[in-house]
């Protein structure tokens, strides 16, 4: 009778062991989220990821908030699929990397951007826009190699003129717009609110610092990219204490490296240490970025810290 209990046991065990190695994670999975914006009562969607394996489990997901760059602006609907060219999410989704946050990625509207005669906006076409493929994954962008000389001179304030062009056009006009979609998510999704993320490239580096500025008691980390923070941003980021890995290109000549200190330095002058910053000397504007997101540090980084 013991043996035939002890066999039954370990038939158990194996059947049992079987079934949890043919468990296969559930599928990625990309939502298109309506919404109404307060900037100016528009229809329009924002993208939400959840990760492989987020339908089966029972645990609650760190999430990540994704500020694109200014290429990637539009209406929030037909346009919508150009935030899937940089960052995360085209990491997460076209490159199929397991990446563990559920992701909020809006569109910044255009604002007219489209009419200011900017080659990468006015020219782009639906054709620049990855697809996820069924099996495999496409081919990555080639490398980027400039000839620019790196920066090397601190300078002692913005420039006035690159102020205004960022508050005119960037991401702290739909501030209410990003709290609604955080708050929505956090609601309707098995979310881990301590650990809520927000990184940013270029335009979305910029108003990574603004919204953070703005909110600093609402995220564990924040990672702007290749966008530099104002100085007169930087008290309530300091007294939050909030986690910073800013990172710079040494050959980016549309947002100079040599700008970063000035936020950075004013940080420091309020007392604040848990901050980063990181310059890549030998990348320009979109290979800093490139190689940031590609890479794996900033998810492990960003992961690491909670509220």
């Amino acid at each position: 009778m013991k043996v035939s209990c002890s066999l039954l046991i370990i038939m158990l065990v194996i059947i049992t062991s079987c079934a949890t190695i043919n468990i296969k994670k559930s599928e990625e999975q990309l939502i298109r989220v309506p919404y109404t914006s307060s900037l100016d009562n528009t229809a329009r969607e924002y993208f939400l990821y959840l990760p492989k394996g987020y339908k089966e489990s029972t645990k609650n997901w760190p999430v990540l908030l994704f500020l694109h760059g200014n290429g990637e602006r539009g209406n929030g609907k037909s346009e919508l699929d150009y935030v899937q060219i940089h960052g995360p999410l085209y990491e997460a989704w076209v490159q199929k990397r397991d990446l563990p946050f559920i992701m909020i990625v809006p569109q910044l509207h255009l604002f007219d951007m489209d009419k200011l005669g900017i080659d990468y906006i006015t020219n782009r076409t639906t054709a620049s826009i990855p697809k996820r493929l069924e099996v495999g994954v496409p081919k990555r962008p080639e490398p980027l190699f400039t000839t620019k000389k790196m920066h090397s001179v601190v300078n002692d304030s913005i420039p006035e003129i690159t102020i205004n062009y960022i508050n005119k056009y960037g991401w702290n006009n739909v501030q209410e717009d990003l709290m609604n979609m955080i708050d929505t998510t956090l609601k309707e999704y098995k979310t881990d609110e301590k650990r809520l993320y927000l990184s940013g490239l270029s335009f979305g580096g910029f108003g990574t610092w603004h919204t953070a500025s703005k909110h600093p008691n609402k995220f564990a980390a924040i990672n702007p990219v290749v966008g530099y923070g104002f100085p007169e941003l930087m008290q309530p980021i300091a007294e939050a204490n909030l986690p910073i890995w800013n990172i710079a290109g040494g050959k980016d000549a549309a947002v100079p490296s040599e700008y970063f200190y000035i936020g950075i330095n004013k940080l420091k002058e309020f007392g604040h240490h848990k901050v980063r910053l990181t310059v890549h000397e030998d990348t320009d504007h979109v290979e800093t970025w490139r190689r940031i997101y590609g890479g794996q540090d900033i998810y492990d980084w960003l992961l690491s810290h909670s509220k």
